[in-house]
């Protein structure tokens, strides 16, 4: 799988651009403020329809533009496809294939992959709880598309339970509060959790050998790295999870509506959801130690590394070749070792999308093809 071009109409500092690729490595090189972590941004939105620097769409359009339009042709088994994204603030993105209009943008989840490795990496060991757990959502949309509509429907369901405990306990409060239609939205939660919770924990199970193989390779050999998931629901969910059948969805739905009526009376007296995988974390540790708070900045490198690793090496073994990887500015936050190690161990993907400030920041083992970035204009220099 590779993009063999990529075409933008007012997205980002772009009104207009066009970047044929090949399969291979491509250095998209220029100094920092040009466009090109917009370009890899571009082909992540294509991947994802989300952005690795921002939350929404807004900032993605153009200033003074009334929408951006991102197309790829994406090559896979030899058949390209044409994918076309409009991005409309305030309006219903839409989305094309082979010029064929779709009904939801999410229909073209899965017709590419991407693996981002960027600076904001460093968040997935030092951030907050929200960036393993996007991490987490992510990787299990690029693995299984249909998760797109489980994440979104459990986001839905989170913020309308929580706006009606925050009324609910302001009328109790005033002795007014009915709290049945509670009991609905309680068993929608419930239902959407468990499934999106029970994918969470089937992907971290496949994970953890990749990601301890990883950490070995890029540290080259210094520590362990191993991870384990806190839930709202307790420390024995995994346990009891990993004995039930159909991936412990029915256990995950009874703990889930036990649980919220067992915190009923503090959701309604603080007017916010505390129970389910919103609430959760991926704990992150080397040897016996976490990993936030204790690893040394390279450490914390080394772990972000793994992560991206890790999900490469699942994607690109369950078919439809290897997902496009891109690495953003990330050898010039490196040492040496972690620079080499982490050029030899991508060299050989189908397709790499390196992007650099001077061309030095690009490693040997990663020489190809080079595209120029200067100003909004993109030349290939060879």
């Amino acid at each position: 799988m590779y993009v063999a071009h990529l075409s933008l109409t007012d997205f980002r500092s772009y009104p207009a651009a066009e970047l044929p690729l090949d399969a291979g490595v491509t250095a998209l090189v220029g100094p920092n403020g040009q466009g090109k972590t917009n370009l890899v941004e571009a082909i992540g939105y294509v991947a994802t329809l989300g952005s690795h620097r921002v939350a929404n769409d807004a900032p993605l359009v153009r200033f003074g533009a009334e929408r951006a339009i991102v197309r790829a042709s994406v090559v896979r088994d030899d058949r390209p496809t044409l994918i076309e994204l409009e991005l409309t603030p305030g309006r219903a993105n839409r989305a094309r294939i082979n010029r064929g209009p779709v009904p939801r943008p999410r229909e073209v989840l899965g017709l590419l992959r991407t693996v981002l490795f960027a600076p904001e990496d460093l968040a997935l060991v030092k951030g907050d709880p929200g960036e393993r757990r996007r991490f987490m959502d992510d990787l299990l949309v690029a693995r299984a598309p249909r998760f797109a509509g489980v994440r979104q429907d459990y986001e839905r369901v989170v913020k309308q339970r929580s706006a009606l405990l925050k009324s609910a306990g302001a009328a109790i409060r005033r002795g007014q509060g009915d709290v049945r239609t509670l009991d609905v939205w309680d068993q929608h939660l419930a239902t959407a959790g468990a499934e999106l919770l029970a994918g969470r924990l089937r992907l971290l199970g496949e994970l953890g050998q990749p990601v301890r193989t990883a950490y070995e390779q890029v540290s080259n050999g210094q520590g362990e790295a191993t991870f384990t998931y806190k839930s709202s629901l307790g420390d024995e969910l995994v346990d009891e999870v990993a004995d039930a059948p159909a991936g412990g969805r029915e256990l995950l739905q009874a703990r889930l509506l036990e649980q919220t009526s067992r915190m009923r009376s503090t959701e309604l007296e603080r007017g916010v959801c505390l129970v389910g995988p919103h609430r959760d974390d991926l704990v992150l540790q080397l040897g016996p130690m976490p990993a936030k708070g204790y690893a040394s900045h390279g450490e914390s490198w080394s772990y972000a590394l793994a992560l991206r690793l890790a999900s490469y090496e699942l994607l690109r073994h369950e078919g439809g070749g290897d997902p496009v990887l891109v690495l953003d500015d990330v050898f010039a936050e490196l040492d040496t070792g972690r620079r080499e190690r982490l050029a030899e161990l991508v060299a050989d993907a189908e397709q790499v999308l390196v992007t650099a400030a001077v061309p030095g920041d690009v490693p040997e083992a990663l020489q190809g093809a080079r595209v120029d970035v200067m100003g909004g204009e993109v030349t290939r220099v060879r």
